[in-house]
């Protein structure tokens, strides 16, 4: 199981990278992070940074 660190404004979130589903472009250059069987989360950075993060390339 891989798990990811990904910063938020209100503090961050360590998730499994398994249970992301989808990425969309929020507000302000934030992410939001569509989570299997739950709510997205609004992390920061682009969705290039973000999937970085996903992928290992941090």
């Amino acid at each position: 199981m891989k798990f990811v660190k990904l910063d938020s404004r209100g503090g961050d979130y360590l998730v499994v990278a398994q249970n992301i589903a989808w990425l969309r472009t929020g507000e302000n250059g934030q992410t939001n992070v569509g989570m299997v069987g739950g709510s997205p989360l609004l992390v920061t950075g682009t969705i290039e940074e973000v999937a970085a993060k996903i992928m290992g390339g941090e």
